[in-house]
């Protein structure tokens, strides 16, 4: 079988990658995934972007792209997509008018629930499989839409829970995987390392090992370290950036405070122009939001973001509390999604 693939995001490869170890029969990729799973029609490094305005500027070489996809289409038996909406749902578009039998199967759906509910129906007419990863996301669409959930997928890569909860002075630092948002952080995780004096692990990204200097600042109170979740099945308290890394300390068991701080410009179009309009932004907040009707653990963001309010929170928050909700959040997520999203690629489909 060939599969025609649209993954951008380096989570979305390590789902993809999880994904194709479950795969029964011989499974060929094409178009855009990271290399070690195949042979990509584009360099990856190429379309990282940061934000709503590089994504504007980057505009012509993603139209670009979007045609070369849409011409492999006939060469495929299926097409797969994850995630990165703002590329994949117009795609899936393209692809459904031109091949209308070609089967699309979407795995980790645009967040049409949170915003632009307008995506819903759209969703449910061109797509012909839609894996979701939210056990409440199914609700927000019509009864024969052909949504399921699959189960998430970080259950895959994170089997377990802490055996009990860690208390201790070894705390974590993860200013996140773009250039951006460490250089935004780092003073304050710097100021909060020397505050608290404690065993201090700051998780960098391997290909940003020859710009440490540079990009984070003065950081010798620190032990570097590139296994996020070792060190934070090793650590008692995490800050971190947003993303997938929240929801990653939540199921480990690791209690945390979310800390983000984006480009006053995306902020800006975000809040304002586009009116989102999130109650959280952490993952694991608005699961957990979802049925016990609170948050899981701090949130501060933009000016928020300083190292007393760092402080504060992290002297305030109740790490036993965290630690039972981490083990409710995992009952209601379930099970990973891999081995179900690969039957769904691999079954026989009668479009």
């Amino acid at each position: 079988m060939k599969i025609l693939v649209s993954a951008f995001e380096h989570s979305a490869n390590v789902h993809l990658e999880a994904l194709t170890k479950e795969f029964k029969g011989d499974v060929e990729l094409v178009g855009v995934f990271n290399p070690a799973l195949g042979d990509p029609i584009v360099d990856l490094r190429a379309i990282a972007i940061m934000g709503i305005v590089d994504a504007i500027k980057k505009l012509p070489f993603f139209l670009g792209l979007s045609k070369k996809m849409l011409a492999l289409v006939p060469e495929v038996d299926k097409v797969l997509l994850i995630d990165s909406s703002g590329f994949n749902l117009p795609l899936a578009k393209k692809i459904k008018k031109r091949y209308p039998d070609k089967e699309i199967i979407y795995y980790i759906l645009p967040q049409a629930w949170a915003w632009k509910k307008k995506r819903i129906p759209v969703l449910a007419k061109t797509i012909d499989h839609l894996a979701s990863i939210l056990p409440f996301e199914p609700a927000y669409y019509p009864k024969d839409a052909p949504i399921e959930y699959v189960g998430h997928p970080l259950l895959d890569e994170i089997p377990r829970l802490k055996e009990q909860r860690s208390v201790g002075n070894r705390i974590a630092f993860m200013p996140g995987s773009r250039k951006s948002e460490i250089r935004n952080l780092m003073p304050h995780y710097i100021a909060v390392q020397k505050a608290l004096e404690c065993e201090a692990y700051l998780i960098i990204p391997e290909h940003f090992v020859d710009e440490i200097d540079t990009l984070y600042g003065e950081i010798s109170g620190f032990t570097i370290v590139h296994e996020p979740h070792k060190t934070l099945y090793e650590c008692d308290f995490a800050f971190v950036c947003s993303g997938t890394a929240t929801l990653e300390a939540v199921l480990i068991g690791t209690p945390f405070v979310l800390t983000y701080i984006a480009k006053k410009s995306d902020y800006f179009i975000a809040t304002k122009l586009l009116k989102l309009d999130f109650e959280y932004i952490g993952l694991g907040n608005i699961m957990f939001s979802k049925f016990r009707h609170r948050a899981m653990h701090p949130e501060l963001l933009q000016d928020q973001v300083s190292a007393a309010s760092m402080l504060q929170a992290y002297e305030s928050m109740d790490q036993e509390k965290f630690f039972d909700d981490a083990i409710q959040l995992r009952q209601y997520l379930k099970h990973g999604s891999s081995r179900r999203v690969a039957q769904i690629i691999e079954e026989d489909d009668d479009h």
